[in-house]
């Protein structure tokens, strides 16, 4: 996908709420990747291709949705749809982002209960694994090649990979870390963690921006308490009334009451994106309360990495299978009583989504321009590169020696990586492209065999 020619000086006509349900609902079905990857879509669609935010904005938002619990790049789609169209705006922007997902997600999961292994599913898989191994890659070039803009913040991404990948540290203690190093860096050497410091090349690459770097918020991105207030309330109020409902109707220990809880707890703590929270989701779903066995989570994360949607959609598999395993609707509606787990599932997991954005978006604008604010966010984007580079390296190891280094090399897997991240950095193809037709190279390779 290309980017907007340098000599691009004019404004883009402002956007349609319309125009731009249409792309959330379009990137809905095409998010695919994972965060890094999906992040990376929203790089080239918004800021570079069609410029509804500027480099600025975009990474100010970002920066701002990985400190939060939960699917950044979800939070990220809704935080710049709340500051285009406002508090709409980001519903429809957060809401398509997921809906498609639940519904493939919940259909494929449905045929994997009901029809077991499908040879034919299983090659599309082999394929698109290393497509996103390749993706994350090259989602961590792209990102790190604008966020890290010296030899400090680079720095700090190689110690952030250092930290996870070689001690295992976990993902908050990194985030915490690296906002310490921002703030006293702010104090010290503040020329450092400048956030706007390195983004004059990409205005001039790609143009001015709707919502430019000095474009002021829009009336509803502006702090008021009482606006803070009530989106807390509203919040607490859904969640609590369908919690309420679902004890009424099937008690508290009931299937559908006890997930809307547990996954109301994991949405407050899935700091670090899926893989983080993918232990808790483990322990509680097999465990504790037996939705699933391990093999079956498992493939839940093959199925989850290959359909759009954030990762984090693991819930709405666990959600199903959970529903379906414990009958919740009687043996002759097991369809249903899935669906109804995944649908409790999402809704629970992604509700505090919305509430982050809403609350905290104002205050987030508000102190853009500070650099007591922005820059603890700028050294947090610099270690979250390290983090990507070290999803990049879990990913290749699980598509490479499946079996771990004792087993085979898919050397094949090995040729469909290296072709899709060459495709996607020397040739400039999309990602949707490059997902495709490493699917059908997957399929068509294990019906070979």
């Amino acid at each position: 996908m290309s980017t907007i020619p340098q000599e691009v000086t004019e404004q883009p006509e402002p956007v349609s709420f319309l125009d731009a349900l249409i792309y959330w609902l379009k990137l809905g079905f095409i998010s695919f990747g994972g965060p890094a990857g999906q992040i990376s879509m929203m790089h080239q669609e918004l800021v570079e291709k069609r410029r509804w935010v500027s480099e600025h904005r975009f990474l100010h938002a970002l920066n701002y949705t990985m400190v939060l619990p939960g699917p950044e790049a979800q939070q990220l789609a809704t935080y710049i749809g709340w500051l285009m169209h406002g508090v709409w705006g980001g519903i429809a922007a957060g809401v398509l982002f997921v809906m498609p997902s639940l519904f493939i997600l919940s259909g494929l999961t449905w045929v994997y209960l009901a029809y077991g292994n499908v040879p034919a599913v299983e090659g599309i898989l082999y394929g698109i694994k290393p497509a996103v191994t390749a993706i994350v890659v090259f989602a961590a070039y792209r990102i790190g090649s604008r966020a890290l803009a010296n030899n400090v913040l680079r720095a700090m991404a190689v110690a952030a990979f250092i930290a996870i990948f070689a001690f295992n540290i976990p993902f908050p203690y990194i985030v915490l870390m690296a906002g310490i190093i921002g703030y006293v860096g702010s104090h010290f050497a503040p020329e450092y963690f400048k956030a706007g410091g390195h983004h004059g090349s990409a205005k001039g690459s790609y143009g001015p921006a709707i919502i430019d770097d000095d474009t002021p918020a829009p009336k509803h991105a502006r702090f008021k308490w009482t606006r803070l207030i009530m989106f807390a309330v509203v919040g607490v109020f859904i969640g609590g009334a369908v919690m309420a409902a679902l004890t009424m109707t099937y008690g508290w220990e009931g299937t559908l009451t006890q997930m809307s809880w547990f996954f109301t707890k994991a949405a407050l703590v899935t700091f670090g994106g899926a893989y983080a929270v993918l232990p808790y989701v483990y322990q509680g779903g097999v465990d504790q309360y037996a939705w699933l066995s391990g093999t079956q989570m498992i493939d839940g994360l093959a199925l989850g990495e290959t359909t759009p949607g954030p990762l984090i959609m693991v819930v709405a598999f666990v959600g199903f299978v959970g529903g379906w395993t414990k009958e919740v609707f009687g043996p002759e509606m097991l369809p249903l009583a899935g669906f109804a787990g995944a649908s409790v599932a999402t809704l629970f997991t992604f509700l505090p989504s919305f509430l982050f954005i809403f609350i905290g978006g104002p205050a987030v604008e508000a102190t853009r321009g500070d650099i007591k604010f922005t820059a603890p966010l700028t050294g947090i984007t610099a270690a979250v590169v390290g983090v990507i580079v070290n999803l990049a390296v879990f990913f290749a190891y699980h598509v490479l020696w499946p079996e771990g280094f004792d087993g085979k090399f898919e050397w094949f897997a090995a040729v469909i990586g290296a072709a899709a991240f060459i495709a996607l950095f020397r040739y400039k193809v999309g990602i949707v492209s490059v997902i495709a037709a490493c699917a059908v190279v997957g399929l068509g390779y294990t019906l070979l065999l």
